[in-house]
């Protein structure tokens, strides 16, 4: 089921001043308008996490609504080694403002949540890992996005609701 209530994080690094889940943000086009970097204000940070590229990153994040890393992208990074050895949920930061935006797995175990990104190509996300101070959902397409203008990904629900298919690239970034 879907987790209505904010939940505080059980996490191996501090997410203290984080509230993680709750129900869905939606937002609209205006925080996708031209800003200084395409659709941010800066480029993305210059090191980023999991071994991803940069080129890629900006691309994506910063002058893109459509388009994605390619299915498996993070296979090639050390975004399953990370996860793994977390012993805990680990927080996924916004490549450009290094923001949180996501922190996983919550409410299941890491194996789950790998296996759900490895089946669909993407890291995926539920409602119950998702900061919603800092993550919007775009109403007419389902384009997830940060507040400050990054693209992350898509809301391609399934049956057991909500699920972020979110780029690797785009949520790479340190906490700033």
């Amino acid at each position: 089921g879907v987790v209505n209530n904010p939940m505080p994080a059980l996490a191996s690094e501090d997410t203290s001043g984080i509230t993680i889940g709750g129900k869905l943000r939606m937002g609209d086009e205006s925080i996708m308008a031209p800003k200084n970097h395409g659709t941010s204000e800066v480029p993305v940070q210059e090191s980023l996490r999991y071994g991803v590229s940069n080129k890629l990153a900006d691309k994506i994040s910063n002058y893109n609504r459509r388009f994605a890393e390619f299915g498996g992208y993070f296979a090639g990074t050390t975004f399953e080694d990370e996860v793994r050895s977390a012993n805990g949920p680990i927080t996924f930061y916004d490549s450009n403002s290094g923001k949180p935006l996501f922190v996983a797995p919550i409410n299941r175990s890491v194996d789950e949540f790998i296996e759900e990104s490895k089946y669909h190509g993407w890291p995926s996300f539920r409602d119950q890992e998702v900061v919603w101070d800092n993550v919007r959902v775009l109403r007419n397409s389902g384009e997830t996005v940060s507040v400050d203008g990054t693209h992350l990904g898509h809301n391609i629900p399934d049956k057991r609701g909500n699920r972020y298919c979110i780029n690797l690239v785009s949520v790479a970034g340190n906490p700033i």
